[in-house]
């Protein structure tokens, strides 16, 4: 493992020779990969982060975005969404050194029943200490930390999503022992954090003690189908979404009409999103990936995805931005439209490259654009978004892929912020090219 001494430095103190100092480090031999990994290693026990809740900052968790983004990104486009990104982790806020000490120090006896016993009580210290004494978390434990946090919806369900991208990002850095300790930690912490159940136990209450599960299955049905399963999430109170989303449960509805629905509707949902919610609106295509990576069996989890979804409010359509009439669509005037601000000609190309078979042409454009917002403006957002996007695209069917894709163009537009960092980091990373 090589890592730049100027990379230590600054994650353990940054400066204006941050950028500087990544693009050293990405020069060594495996420098990427043992840059994040020092990263991560470094940052989870110095980040307060009890000092955000009930929210999770994004900096280490947005990681993962950006490696799942990398096949579908330019290496420039690849390398400043990475700069940006850790630069972001490595400017959270701190733990005094007085607790970063005693973090440090904290190391359990790594075993299961304890762990368990931390998160259930909501004991997080412990359960990131009782973290730390197994030797090499691997994704079955992984996995069965998630289990113990699906059907918690605390801060709309980022204790799934947590799990779930903390286990990815760990075997995208090819499963480091010390640097995965730390990763099982924080997913840990966060699991024993505060819980919220509410949604899950008014599922329990209407599913019954039937025992059955969501078959996972391919979409069957067809947008006459949908639609009125749409309606029904976007436009009823909680109590009527989830009698009627329960009874199709029931009568066995299988995880593809299931999770066609939820993406039209989230689309909608994004849709009619104020400028101010665009972020927040499109963390519910995160939580439905998640869903869709996990297989989900359990029908609480499903009715929780529905919640969440309706959780957002549903304006009238004429309302809405309408897509622009264009001629032939084209990836680079996609990415230029978003950048631009300039929503209704995003949607009118995200729509048409989709209409003509070319989805992962939309996505890449709109990865692209979402690696040139500084992600200290939105949280990350565009990048968690576009990500989703790409995990949740194999599993729906053509006509649910252009909504979602028209509705994140729009989203992408709408949410523009600043470019600076990104901008130096472009800089550093050229300056340091042969």
């Amino acid at each position: 493992m090589t890592v730049d001494p100027r990379w230590l430095q600054e994650l353990e103190a940054p400066t204006e020779q941050f950028f500087a100092a990544f693009a050293s480090q990405l020069a060594e031999p495996d420098g990427l990969r043992d840059g994040l990994r020092e990263a991560v290693k470094t940052l989870v026990p110095r980040i307060d982060w009890e000092a955000y809740l009930p929210h999770v900052p994004h900096g280490i968790l947005g990681l993962r975005a950006v490696l799942r983004l990398q096949p579908l990104l330019s290496e420039a486009g690849f390398h400043r969404a990475l700069a940006t990104q850790v630069h972001m982790a490595a400017h959270e806020g701190r733990r005094s050194p007085q607790v970063l000490a005693q973090v440090v120090a904290a190391k359990g006896s790594g075993q299961w029943r304890n762990l368990e016993a931390f998160v259930e009580s909501r004991r997080p210290g412990l359960a990131y200490a009782e973290a730390q004494g197994f030797d090499l978390p691997g994704a079955v434990d992984f996995q069965r930390l998630r289990r113990l946090t699906e059907l918690d919806m605390a801060t709309v369900g980022h204790k799934a999503v947590v799990c779930d991208h903390l286990a990815d990002l760990h075997e995208r850095l090819e499963r480091p022992k010390a640097t995965g300790r730390k990763l099982f930690g924080l997913a840990a912490w966060v699991a024993a954090s505060p819980e919220d159940t509410f949604w899950a136990r008014r599922a329990a209450k209407r599913l019954g003690e039937t025992g059955e599960t969501v078959p996972w299955t391919p979409a069957g049905l067809d947008h006459s189908a949908w639609e009125p399963q749409v309606r029904e999430i976007c436009d009823l109170g909680l109590v009527a979404v989830l009698d009627g989303f329960t009874t199709r449960l029931k009568a066995g509805q299988g995880s593809g009409d299931l999770l066609a629905t939820l993406v039209l509707a989230a689309s909608e949902k994004q849709l009619d999103a104020r400028r101010d919610l665009e972020g927040k609106t499109a963390w519910t295509f995160v939580y439905l990936a998640s869903v869709a990576r996990a297989r989900a069996a359990d029908p609480r989890i499903w009715c929780q995805a529905a919640a969440l979804v309706n959780l957002f409010p549903t304006d009238e359509p004429e309302e809405r931005v309408q897509a622009a009439r264009i001629g032939a669509p084209d990836a680079t005037a996609l990415t230029e439209a978003v950048l631009d601000v300039e929503p209704a000609l995003a949607m009118a190309h995200a729509g048409g490259l989709a209409r003509c078979g070319r989805a992962e042409a939309a996505l890449a454009a709109l990865a692209e654009a979402a690696a040139q917002d500084d992600p200290t403006f939105n949280h990350a957002h565009q990048l968690f978004a576009v990500a989703a996007a790409a995990d949740l695209s194999p599993d729906l069917p053509p006509p649910v892929q252009e909504a979602m894709l028209v509705a994140l163009a729009k989203s992408l537009a709408n949410s523009q912020g600043s470019g600076d960092l990104g901008r130096l980091a472009d800089r550093a990373l050229a300056a340091a090219r042969p």
